[in-house]
């Protein structure tokens, strides 16, 4: 594609990197093919190609993003399909990064939505707000009907049933390994998933340490910024990260890590490009070296010396969600191992496509999303799975919301395997609550 920027333009950094995706693209189409959004809306400007064609518009001329712009951008996923379809090697997450913060700096839209906006930034990557959200929302959720606009409507039906206690084992501590210690890794506790399923962190920290990781919660980690980020608030999202950054890396240089543990997918797509980030940054170095830790707990697991054939015999259907199939392109890891211990695995026809989770697109593009929600459990649901597993708690609480299949993560399954306890989803009612071990 040829570009039209000016040596000016092209002397910042951001328009730069924009200038070297739009080039690489070719104009051939594939990623329609594949596009979530273009499936369900059969808009050209609804897909990776059409979107491209509107950024680079925008950016050539250095224009204010307008109502057009805004609305095909926004209904983009970022699940990174057309990533992993494109031939010619596009990197349209950084291209569609830079667009939203572009659209944050030059629209202004609608008070309603600046102020929605404003607070799932200020709720989400906070979870003792998020929590007491959650408890307002629970109790909002027989009123939903009435909501005048379905982005309230969704929030308040999106409201878990049961919300988990708090688990202390997200504190800032140290877990001995059991047995020979084989590696030291930072755990990513994460934000949203710690006010929506303890169960995680908690499986999570028993199944590392029982092959032998000593496990580290640093002090200061927090969100990693990623919800922001795909609001375009830059600001807000380097700040999450640079805090992460110096957390981490305070650890790796009192006693070197061999890994940063993400058992959030979505965390991993964004931890894996701090150094992109904060490549012209005094932060740079440590931002390179955090990305370079960075894995995802499958990664980490495949490293470890799990037994075969262990596992109680059992049918699990396997999303692949998107950020880590696209975004990460780990795409076998997560069900060899589930295979490895004995599971019966099997995956939905069409598993590239998104199930409408994307961070908060379920909450600010409902129809959308529940259309592919409705997809996605379709396919799951025909392959008459025993229990679904994923490895992001956005896709776990997308399909949840829609299916009476009891919906884990992976390492739920893989330490009930391996000696760990039976994953509380199996047997949770709706009243009732799980309930939290320490494992020290």
């Amino acid at each position: 594609m040829q570009t039209t920027f000016t040596e000016e333009q092209l002397k910042i950094p951001a328009i730069k990197r924009s200038n070297e995706i739009l080039r690489s693209c070719v104009h051939c189409g594939f990623c329609t093919a594949t596009c979530p959004t273009y499936q369900v809306l059969g808009d050209e400007l609804d897909s990776p190609r059409g979107r491209i064609y509107l950024i680079k518009d925008m950016l050539e001329h250095d224009r204010p993003a307008d109502a057009k712009t805004v609305k095909h951008i926004d209904r983009c996923l970022s699940c990174l399909a057309c990533m992993t379809t494109c031939p010619s090697g596009v990197h349209y997450m950084h291209l569609v990064d830079h667009a939203r913060a572009h659209i944050e700096k030059t629209y202004k839209r609608p008070v309603f939505e600046r102020v929605l906006r404003w607070t799932l930034a200020q709720i989400l990557p906070y979870p003792m707000r998020f929590r007491v959200a959650l408890l307002g929302a629970k109790m909002g959720r027989p009123f939903a009907r009435f909501m005048p606009d379905p982005r309230l409507k969704a929030m308040l039906e999106m409201a878990p049933k049961t919300i988990p206690p708090v688990s202390r084992n997200d504190d800032p501590q140290t877990f001995e390994p059991k047995g020979e210690r084989k590696m030291r890794v930072a755990l990513m506790t994460g934000c949203a998933q710690r006010a929506l399923n303890t169960d995680i962190n908690d499986a999570t920290i028993r199944l590392l340490r029982r092959f032998g990781c000593e496990i580290v919660v640093a002090e200061g980690m927090g969100c990693c910024g990623a919800l922001v980020h795909h609001m375009g608030k830059e600001a807000e999202s380097h700040d999450a990260a640079a805090k992460n950054i110096t957390a981490w890396m305070a650890e790796d240089r009192a006693g070197r890590l061999d890994a940063i543990v993400i058992n959030t997918s979505g965390c991993g797509t964004t931890v894996k490009d701090y150094g992109h980030m904060f490549r012209n940054d005094p932060l740079a170095e440590d931002a390179a070296r955090v990305s370079e830790l960075a894995m995802d707990v499958s990664e980490v697991l495949m490293k470890l010396d799990l037994p075969e054939g262990v596992a109680t015999k059992l049918r699990v259907a396997y999303h692949a969600a998107c950020s880590l199939q696209h975004g990460q392109q780990i795409k076998t890891y997560p069900k060899d191992l589930l295979k490895k211990v004995g599971y019966e695995v099997v995956e939905p026809r069409d598993a590239h496509l998104c199930c409408g989770s994307a961070g908060t697109y379920n909450l600010m593009q409902p129809e959308i999303s529940k259309e592919l929600k409705a997809r996605k459990v379709k396919t799951l649901e025909e392959k008459s799975p025993e229990v679904i597993a994923a490895g992001n708690i956005g896709c776990m609480m997308q399909i949840g919301s829609g299916t009476d299949v009891p919906i884990v993560h992976t390492v739920e399954l893989l330490d009930w395997a391996t000696g760990g306890p039976k994953p509380p989803a199996f047997a949770r009612g709706a009243s009732d609550a799980p309930q939290v071990p320490n494992l020290r």
